[in-house]
């Protein structure tokens, strides 16, 4: 660790302090800053050559001076503390503790940047992880070592579906401990309060660490949120043998913050002001999920991004859905018509369920269930349409049927109480009511064995 502070910064930026005429700096390194009144803050190099570092400061640079602040370059990466402690534990940004309780104490410290996890090591995921929730586990089944996002809206109750999920998610049937990594960037004070005291009350704390930025922090910190928080989970993951969900909240604040950042050191623009290199930032955060051979542990991810005005082919979506398994997308329809998960079934799609379900994971049913589940919904969507030209007293009885179908689905199976959770056997047995309000010459993608075991030949009157 060096021991001489510079005094040498030459121009401050948006988070971003230039300092000229230090050569020997390496990319990546820790920098601590003294301002004025004697105060510390964390920076990381983030680009160096011999006439100019540029150093990105985590706790913004309001309030520096030019001529009266000092920087210490640490010749170390910025590293963070890990402890089986952290659980149960809410830390900031840089891994300092928000719960008035000490720092993590321990001799193992850790890169926050990682290291590239090598594709022949992975091993595919497996494994059903239940959410208690319907519309995810019946048609989108999050499997372990997944990436499956959440893509939202401005407005939307992603939050809530994140909490809810963080409260319900097991893996049924494995072996080893199921904990969670929660981390939210620019959150409302409100909407923090809302997680500490949701995750305090039903007593799931105990086995999440929170790393939380709020929307009056620096958002330059919202940088560095995500690489702490997956540094925590490949520890209790990879060094621990635990099966660990990763939840980032809000992606879209970590990408904005990047384009702030991008642009205040002169980076070239690329769609809608983001800079060219979003997709391998992306990369490099959502790559470090997954399963390793040989380990018992796995990262499961399920980043909450909200698609500004609704535009799923925004670059932030756009980009992800290259880089993750499928997503989850909220509806603003369906959620302004009282309907919670508002999951908007047809553009929703999990690429790995068919690794995670099936006999002796969920049931043997679960995917002719599922591939049928979608397709009736799907034509019952064709004819809510026509019917909106035509009328519906015009449609045969079958497109009728159709009708109800539709209703249903969205009423009975997406909608589910926010503290209602449902296990797979339930979710697979309301998906047999639903398809028991079809004639069974039109559900096409079961086998006759299970009409014959599940589908009740006369209407089934649905509970409310």
């Amino acid at each position: 660790m060096s021991a001489k502070e510079y005094r040498l910064t030459s121009a401050l930026r948006g988070g971003l302090m230039f300092v000229r005429g230090v050569p020997g700096i390496g990319l990546g390194d820790r920098v601590s800053v003294r301002d004025p009144a004697g105060h510390r803050r964390d920076g990381q190099v983030i680009r160096t050559s011999e006439e100019m570092v540029l150093v990105q400061v985590f706790e913004g640079t309001d309030g520096l001076d030019l001529e009266q602040t000092w920087i210490r370059f640490l010749d170390q990466p910025f590293e963070v503390a890990l402890s089986r402690e952290m659980l149960g534990r809410v830390f900031n940004a840089v891994g300092e503790p928000l719960d008035d309780r000490p720092p993590v104490v321990s001799t193992l410290r850790r890169n926050v940047n990682g290291n590239p996890m090598n594709p022949a090591a992975r091993t595919r995921p497996r494994e059903f992880i239940q959410t208690g929730i319907s519309a995810i586990d019946g048609l989108y089944s999050l499997v372990r070592g997944q990436k499956l996002p959440i893509f939202s809206g401005p407005g939307l109750p992603h939050n809530r579906l994140a909490a809810q999920i963080v409260r319900q998610a097991r893996i049924i049937g494995a072996p080893g401990t199921f904990v969670v990594v929660f981390a939210a960037m620019g959150l409302s004070y409100a909407d923090a309060s809302f997680f500490q005291d949701d995750f305090e009350r039903d007593g799931v704390l105990g086995n999440v660490v929170m790393y939380l930025n709020l929307a009056s922090d620096p958002a330059i910190e919202r940088l560095i949120l995500p690489r702490t928080a997956l540094t925590a989970a490949e520890y209790l993951a990879y060094d621990l043998g635990m099966h660990v969900m990763v939840i980032l909240t809000d992606v879209t604040s970590y990408a904005e913050a990047l384009r702030e950042v991008a642009m205040a050191r002169g980076d070239v623009p690329a769609r809608k002001g983001y800079p060219g290199y979003l997709y391998s930032d992306l990369a490099e955060i959502f790559e470090r999920a997954g399963r390793i051979r040989g380990r018992a542990g796995s990262i499961t991810l399920m980043p909450v991004l909200s698609m500004p005005s609704d535009d799923i082919t925004h670059p932030i979506p756009d980009l992800t859905g290259y880089i993750t398994e499928g997503q989850i997308v909220l509806s603003r329809e369906l959620y302004n018509q009282g309907i919670y998960p508002p999951v908007d079934i047809l553009p929703s799609l999990s690429r790995l369920m068919k690794d995670g379900i099936g006999a002796g994971l969920t049931r043997e049913d679960h995917s002719r269930v599922a591939s049928q589940l979608y397709a009736s919904y799907a034509r019952a969507v064709e004819v809510r349409n026509l019917a909106s030209i035509i009328g519906t007293d015009d449609l045969p009885d079958t497109d009728r049927r159709y009708l109800d179908f539709a209703g249903s689905m969205e009423t009975r199976f997406v909608t589910q109480g926010e503290n209602e959770e449902r296990s797979i056997e339930d979710t697979l047995e309301v998906a047999w009511q639903l398809l028991s309000l079809l004639p069974p010459e039109e559900l096409t993608r079961v086998r006759e064995s299970d009409l014959a075991a599940h589908h009740v030949r006369t209407q089934t009157v649905l509970s409310p």
